[in-house]
């Protein structure tokens, strides 16, 4: 499943916008309207580029550190974590679940889960490392997103609405028939397409959805096979300082693992309540959680 969130992160693409303004399909031009016809004269892979490149500062965010709330909803669970971004790696502390307040023991349970990370390097040494095996597919597949995909102008440059007004670039992607995938993780993007939405002024990626057209198959289809018909749908905002960060990632797909089982996985996970926080290591970010009251929250 990893492969394929991964996979999606960052596909950018646009064109026909100039044509269908020529051709009186759009109402005449205003003082925006301009703005973007000048920015629409770039070639629409140099956007896919520069989003790109943004994507895998993003995903460090060196000298940057948040907390928020991240809320979890699939099939089998719904749960909402604390995070807090430490300059060791990210932790959290789950503090409702199904919208419920823990019980005292399962408060107990997650209050020892930390206390163990603090108590034990190598533990959480273990937790950062997980992240960093996901981070890696990224680090594989978000370069090749500008000659995976074939990009073009969305006609109209319908705008998403939720960037505080600022003028997005919308592309239409599919997927580049000349592109050979180099490793097993990036047959994903072979499958995919769909539409971005792209910050004008910064390059960063705001929106994404993206469909999945055809199957995918990973090492012939005997590791896995990804069936048609998915949907994925991933925002994103910026919190100031040229941070930018995820609000929702929704996923719905169906997948057979090993030849064996078909899942269907379908989870929307959203974060919310962002707050700048000084840099600490992670032992002082465990410990503001545990300090924080949940009761109520």
């Amino acid at each position: 499943m990893q492969i394929l969130v991964r996979s999606v992160l960052v596909v950018v693409s646009l064109m026909m916008g100039l044509q269908a303004l020529a051709q009186g399909i759009v109402p005449p031009a205003t003082t925006k309207d301009a703005e973007s016809l000048s920015i629409l004269s770039v070639s629409p892979r140099s956007w896919a580029v520069d989003a790109a490149a943004n994507e895998l500062q993003a995903m460090y965010h060196k000298n940057s550190y948040l907390r928020y709330r991240v809320h979890l909803v699939n099939d089998k669970e719904d749960q909402v974590r604390d995070t807090i971004e430490s300059k060791d790696g990210t932790v959290a502390r789950l503090i409702l679940r199904n919208g419920k307040p823990l019980t005292e023991e399962q408060d107990k349970a997650e209050r020892d889960r930390l206390d163990d990370m603090i108590a034990s390097p190598s533990a959480f040494a273990k937790h950062v490392k997980n992240g960093e095996t996901e981070r890696k597919i990224a680090d594989r597949l978000v370069p090749l997103m500008p000659d995976a995909m074939i990009y073009s102008y969305t006609p109209g440059q319908p705008q998403t609405g939720t960037n505080n007004g600022a003028l997005e670039i919308v592309l239409d992607y599919k997927p580049n028939p000349k592109f050979n995938p180099p490793n097993t993780e990036a047959e994903a993007l072979t499958g995919l397409e769909g539409r971005m939405w792209i910050d004008a002024k910064t390059h960063h990626l705001v929106r994404m959805e993206g469909n999945v057209f055809r199957s995918v198959n990973f090492g012939w289809g005997m590791l896995a096979h990804i069936y048609p018909g998915g949907k994925l749908v991933l925002d994103q905002t910026s919190v100031g300082d040229q941070r930018w960060i995820f609000t929702r990632f929704s996923m719905k797909v169906n997948v057979r693992a090993l030849m064996v089982k078909t899942l269907n996985v379908h989870s929307n996970v959203t974060a919310s309540a962002f707050e700048v926080l000084p840099a600490m290591d992670y032992r002082d970010a465990i410990h503001l959680l545990l300090d924080t009251p949940i009761s109520g929250q």
